[in-house]
């Protein structure tokens, strides 16, 4: 009883910090209030968190036992037999769904999901190992573990995601603690926790090394504010110390994928975001929790720098970050291509995860400003509104091959949105000493602690639709504090923090606050206006936030976007979609001076409001060189609403000069092909789109590919219209060495048959070639600037 009276008053919050400890000198200096505290009424998120809590919780532990995950537990156990199945890092799935339903059962108790928990509790205490390993591939079958798990424990680090693994049991395990009261699932993790502690660290018996996918830092910080042992912290912080140091890897070697997992400088020496961004993210936000809880200067001198990187060079208009789909990694500055974009869900969560942070670290908006474009644009595209279908990345612009799937090999995300959702009522308000922060808009009551009383706040908003907040405040007793009420950047004529984006034209809206009715003058500061009176019961605060749609331009350095502009309207940016643009978007042009305007649509994806304007549809025709244009309506919806009503053409930016244009090309007899194929990976789509890449390894389009078909005979087929005669064929062949996967066929036949009962009949074989940015050099000597070579073998 002791120990559980303890662990309660150290827990302040969850799926964020893991609480607050509030017996140390040294912490965040701004806390949020918990999610606990504050509970949802809108009409825009109220639903979204009743999905996430009847719907996808729910068919995301369905999922997990369809895939054989949660059987891995129970097999290695010695609950059932059975092979292992899945990847390495699977069991990490079912520890983010238990963590999510953990914070679900606070709010909304369910006994059947409860008991359902123990249960699966259970499977996981009987699959771990005597001395407290847990990792089911390979206690289930030590000598025939999956590749990358590593021969032996902890022998490939840099791939088994054992740690990444671990890191995810400890969160689940706080909150599952924290929601329930029960010891059963957190005495696992702690005796997990206390191995990983006797195995690696600075001792000479003890392993020196990193986790390759960094997660287990979080959850060390969070085992250590829950039992206030101090090992977990240093563990955490060991951890991130090793990092760049080349005495400290003796079980791996990165080599050249030092940078993928952030492992090429020590960490408070790195001040460019690159590698694998989730990776980044959580890994940043490891490091937030470091800074805070032990004053390092250091470490926040380089999260500093590291967010300063990302929001003035590597972030998406939405939010989003990681340019590159090989590796799901951060691209080079200003490098922010838009059909391929990545944008990985995950990432989402983490680049919140550590926005809120860097807010607690400095009470400053504008970090609360990522926050929410993040949320409202990138996160919220990552789950379809009925709560059963995901997208892995989120680009900015599609060829008509895009579509959220039920599940996914590796479904990190799925799992990513689940936990994350029902969280998300803690990022709304913090406080620091007597100051309350308003930080996000959305419907609620909360009841917080200031002053050694309790005060309820009812904020009442149509949020994000429209502009108008209302909040009431309610003190037990007439009292002097200050409120602090956000004024978005986008309010005030900041697209975001630095110069990456900007609008088009300067608004003179400006943000208005009344206070019982009477209008405050005010000066922002740190983003926020400072409301500080005695307060009573009753007390009204009114907020209106200018909702005009604006136009939004990309640096000039980022060159996907010249000559483009996008459409922002209060905290959404918008989209335009096959489905109500004549069915392509893709050949369109906007006036720089078109005037927009926004319409209800309450029966489009569950409510929205649209952006309706005019556009200019250009094509190619024979009788002329020059793209031929036709006016025609154009609507844009909110971002986060695509791809719900079937595949096809998307994009978020959208040409107002001719050189940025894409007039739709003269028909081909391929492009009026039908097309199908042995198998499809990508885009069947781009081999119909008439676009030549650049070179092979072009990621700036989209392509058809096999994966992740290797070693197998493959084909495409195109059913022309009638019978036609060619003059000419050509193959472009897609191959992304050094990192991707995909490489040139080994040999290829192009066949052909007259008629559909005809026989087929074989051209002659061909050489293969690699296109490069060779072609582009006028000359025939050899190029030094990195190119490969321009033929290949067959």
């Amino acid at each position: 009883m002791r120990m559980a009276t303890t662990l309660s008053l150290l827990i302040l919050s969850y799926f964020l910090l893991g609480g607050c400890s509030s017996n140390k000198a040294v912490d965040y200096p701004y806390r949020p209030v918990e999610f606990t505290r504050v509970h949802f009424t809108d009409q825009f998120w109220l639903p979204r968190l009743d999905t996430n809590r009847v719907v996808t919780i729910p068919y995301d532990f369905e999922k997990c036992e369809e895939t054989h995950r949660i059987a891995n537990f129970a097999i290695a156990g010695g609950l059932k037999e059975g092979e292992f199945k899945g990847y390495r890092y699977n069991d990490s799935d079912v520890f983010k769904i238990i963590e999510a339903a953990s914070y679900s059962l606070h709010n909304h108790p369910n006994p059947q999901l409860e008991a359902y928990l123990d249960t699966l509790i259970r499977k996981i205490g009987t699959a771990q190992e005597k001395d407290g390993y847990l990792f089911t591939c390979r206690t289930i079958n030590p000598g025939g573990v999956p590749e990358a798990a590593g021969k032996a424990r902890w022998s490939n680090l840099k791939n088994s995601h054992e740690l990444y693994n671990a890191g995810h049991m400890y969160e689940a395990a706080v909150a599952h603690y924290r929601a329930t009261g029960k010891r059963n699932f957190l005495d696992i993790a702690i005796k997990n926790a206390n191995l990983i502690t006797r195995t690696f660290g600075p001792g000479k018996n003890q392993l020196h090394g990193v986790p390759g996918h960094q997660e287990i830092e979080i959850g060390l910080v969070k085992l250590y504010r829950l039992t206030g042992k101090d090992k977990y912290l240093k563990m955490a912080r060991y951890f991130l110390d090793q990092r760049g140091n080349p005495e400290g890897h003796e079980l791996h070697t990165f080599g050249d994928n030092k940078q993928y997992t952030q492992d090429h400088k020590p960490v408070v020496e790195q001040k460019e975001a690159v590698g694998h961004a989730v990776r980044a993210g959580y890994m940043y936000s490891g490091m937030a929790d470091v800074a805070a809880l032990t004053g390092d200067k250091e470490y926040l001198k380089a999260i500093d720098r590291l967010w300063r990187n990302v929001a003035r060079k590597k972030l998406y208009i939405t939010g989003g970050i990681g340019a590159r789909r090989s590796g799901e990694a951060f691209g080079e500055n200003y490098q922010l291509p838009n059909l391929t974009a990545y944008c990985e869900t995950c990432a989402a969560v983490a680049n919140m995860l550590w926005n809120q942070r860097l807010f607690l670290l400095h009470g400053h908006g504008k970090y609360i400003d990522l926050l929410e474009r993040t949320l409202y644009n990138n996160f919220l595209s990552g789950v379809s509104i009925h709560g059963d279908k995901f997208f892995y990345p989120n680009p900015l612009e599609s060829s008509g091959s895009d579509q959220r799937s039920p599940w996914f090999s590796t479904s990190c995300c799925p799992t990513n949105v689940a936990r994350f959702m029902p969280s998300l009522p803690g990022y709304v308000y913090a406080q620091k000493d007597d100051v309350l922060f308003v930080n996000l808009y959305i419907g609620n009551r909360a009841r917080i602690d200031l002053k050694d009383q309790k005060i309820t706040l009812e904020q009442e908003t149509s949020y994000p639709w429209e502009g108008k907040v209302t909040i009431h405040v309610k003190p037990q007793h007439t009292e002097y504090f200050g409120i602090k009420l956000r004024i978005p950047g986008w309010a005030r004529n900041q697209a975001v923090p630095g110069d990456l984006y900007r609008f088009m034209d300067r608004s003179d809206r400006q943000a208005r606050v009344w206070v019982n009715g009477e209008q405050q003058e005010y000066e922002p500061d740190k983003g926020y206006v400072t409301l500080n009176r005695e307060w009573k019961e009753h007390d009204t605060i009114r907020l209106q936030l200018p909702m005009p749609t604006r136009k939004v331009l990309a640096h000039d350095s980022v060159k996907a976007d010249r000559g483009k502009y996008c459409l922002q309207r209060g905290p959404l940016v918008y989209a335009a979609e096959w489905v109500d643009n004549g069915g392509k978007v893709s050949n369109l042009m906007l006036d720089k001076n078109q005037a927009f305007s926004a319409k209800e649509r309450p029966g489009l994806v569950d409510g929205i409001h649209v952006i309706k304007g005019k556009a200019t549809a250009l094509h190619m025709t024979e009788a002329s060189k020059k793209p031929v244009g036709k006016e025609k309506n154009f609507t844009a919806i909110p971002y986060y609403a695509w791809a719900h009503r079937g595949p096809g053409e998307m994009m978020v930016w959208m040409p107002y000069k001719n050189s940025a244009t894409n007039p739709t090309p003269l028909p081909t007899p391929a492009s009026k092909s039908k097309v199908s194929a042995s198998h499809v990976h990508e885009a069947i789509k781009a081999v119909q789109d008439r676009i030549i890449p650049e070179h092979s390894g072009d990621h700036s389009i989209s392509r058809l590919t096999f994966w992740d078909h290797k070693g197998t005979k493959e084909w495409i087929q195109y059913d022309l219209q009638k019978s036609t005669t060619l003059s000419s064929d050509s193959v472009y062949w897609f191959d992304d060495r050094p990192r991707g996967g995909c490489r040139l066929p080994q040999s290829w036949k192009m066949p052909y048959r007259a008629r559909p009962t005809g026989q087929w009949q074989e051209k002659q074989p061909l050489k293969i070639k690699l296109l490069s940015k060779l072609q582009s050099c006028k000359t025939n000597r050899p190029c030094r600037k990195n190119c490969s070579s321009n033929l290949l073998d067959p």
